[in-house]
């Protein structure tokens, strides 16, 4: 007989007259890694805020049964009480405090009514051998990487003596090592009988990870596949969260037209005075016509730091070498000279940087171009929403209207947003820069078509991906940076895992 720690009996939730969840049924047995995988807006999160009470006990039906008995959350306080913690994409750490105040932040140790610092010292350290996280406990979480910090967000729930852990895309933001290492800290907490359920679009994760998988589609349970009886496959998941088989994730582009040097950097160098170091050193880099180049490399290698310094140096950088557009040299001083030049940038900070989340899908897409809908200063509202209303349909944006607010959009949808946005400044090059982190494997397929759509057309593409797969399903031509410089170059056909690992460690 099963020993479930966790069932969610016909869960339906509402926002505004739209259903994001639908009697939803969910069980986790005691004890195993649990993975939740479904399309970006397919109701996962939500399911997990009604399990942690940040929806109330009241806004939603059904019934949440914890230990074998009903629960009623009221407030996230009130899960965590029982042993139930959630972890986010977005971690919620102080970054000017220690790694020991933030364990202990809201639970904080008393000695006769005053706080003793030193007594939470002396336990961070014992959490910290827990998540096998090496650091000392007074050390300010922003001089740590994200791989650090999640390893500490994990810690700060295990002093709350957690039974029930769950992870909301926690390798999102992660690079290879570190999210092995995560995998590898999670199958450690099974055994110390911790349960876990892991919110993920990694396929390959979830396929090393789960003891089951359960799928919802549209706000619906579609169905629990279990490891131990083969289910948990690749072809499996796709085909249940997205309703189709999805024979190539990777689509081919058969008839292949590439033309001249459109863009080219030569002795290329980035100094950042506020770091004191160069985060782009003696680069070599081109990018021909009608190409998709791609841009591989470890976290912090200084990827996004080049493509920023290209795209009109926001961060000013000191910066020295030669940038040639179509063989011409020049001179991008502000982001503005590079959209004037040819060249688009999508940011991977989606959400702080690339997109206004409390205004409309129309208003977002017009904002990298509002010269081209206005006449002597006047905004165009009409010629506004014609733009918008062609890059919705023409890119999937799944949403009931132009009108609906970015901030309310799935991940997938975000993204193809802040590609609309600066499609419509009709670029020659188009950067993208982790263009498909954090959503799902239905809304990748999209973009990666939309792609092979872009450079049909002409355009190029650099794209910077911390996903290999991703690098070598879609690139033309590949470079490995590491420490701010290009360690190699490899062509589509010589490329592979451990050729662009290698040069990414040298």
């Amino acid at each position: 007989m099963s020993d479930y720690i966790l069932e969610m009996n016909q869960i339906s939730k509402e926002f505004t007259g739209v259903k994001a969840l639908s009697n939803v049924n969910f069980k986790v047995e005691r004890g195993e890694i649990h993975c939740l995988v479904g399309e970006n807006g397919a109701g996962k999160s939500t399911l997990m805020k009604v399990l942690s009470g940040v929806y109330p006990y009241g806004n939603y039906q059904g019934d949440i049964v914890y230990n074998g008995e009903v629960q009623r959350f009221n407030k996230i306080k009130d899960s965590v009480e029982v042993g139930i913690a959630i972890i986010y994409q977005e971690l919620a750490l102080f970054p000017d405090l220690a790694v020991y105040e933030n364990i202990f932040i809201n639970n904080e140790i008393q000695n006769g009514g005053v706080l003793d610092w030193n007594k939470a010292i002396v336990e961070s350290k014992q959490l910290l051998e827990k998540v096998k996280l090496k650091v000392n406990p007074e050390t300010l979480i922003k001089e740590l990487g994200v791989g650090k910090q999640q390893l500490v967000e994990i810690a700060k729930a295990l002093s709350k003596d957690v039974k029930l852990l769950i992870l909301d895309e926690p390798t999102a933001a992660l690079n290879e090592n570190d999210s092995e290492n995560l995998l590898e800290l999670l199958r450690e907490l099974r055994k110390q009988g911790i349960t876990c359920i892991m919110i993920s679009h990694k396929l390959k994760e979830i396929i090393a990870i789960a003891d089951k998988a359960t799928v919802l589609r549209d706000g619906e349970t579609i169905c629990t596949l279990e490891a131990s009886k083969g289910e948990v496959t690749e072809a499996a998941i796709i085909k249940n969260m997205v309703g189709r088989e999805i024979n190539d994730i990777y689509p081919k582009r058969p008839n292949k037209k590439i033309g001249d040097k459109i863009l080219e950097l030569s002795n290329w160098s980035a100094y950042d005075a506020q770091l004191g170091r160069q985060v782009a050193k003696n680069v070599d880099l081109y990018v021909r016509q009608g190409e998709i180049v791609g841009i591989a490399g470890l976290m912090g290698a200084g990827r996004t730091e080049l493509a920023q310094s290209i795209f009109g140096n926001a961060r000013k950088y000191k910066l020295q070498g030669d940038l040639f557009v179509d063989g011409m040299p020049v001179i991008l001083k502000h982001t503005s000279y590079a959209i004037k030049a040819g060249i688009a940038y999508v940011t991977e900070d989606r959400k702080g940087n690339g997109l206004f989340l409390l205004q409309d899908i129309k208003s977002n897409i017009s904002a990298g171009n509002l010269n081209g809908i206005s006449s002597r200063g006047i905004l165009n509202e009409n010629e506004e929403i014609i733009v918008a209303e062609e890059y919705r349909q023409s890119l999937g944006i799944k949403s009931p209207s132009i009108q609906q607010l970015v901030g309310n959009l799935s991940g997938g949808n975000q993204q193809k947003v802040s590609l609309g946005k600066w499609l419509f400044v009709s670029p020659k090059l188009l950067i993208l820069d982790e263009p498909t982190r954090g959503i799902d494997v239905g809304a990748k397929f999209e973009i990666y078509n939309v792609m092979n759509e872009l450079i049909d057309k002409g355009m190029s593409i650099i794209m910077i991906s911390s996903e290999l797969g991703e690098i070598l399903g879609m690139s033309d031509r590949i470079y490995v940076m590491a420490e701010g410089e290009m360690q190699g170059e490899l062509s589509s056909e010589d490329a592979s895992q451990e050729k662009i690992m290698q040069l990414a460690t040298q």
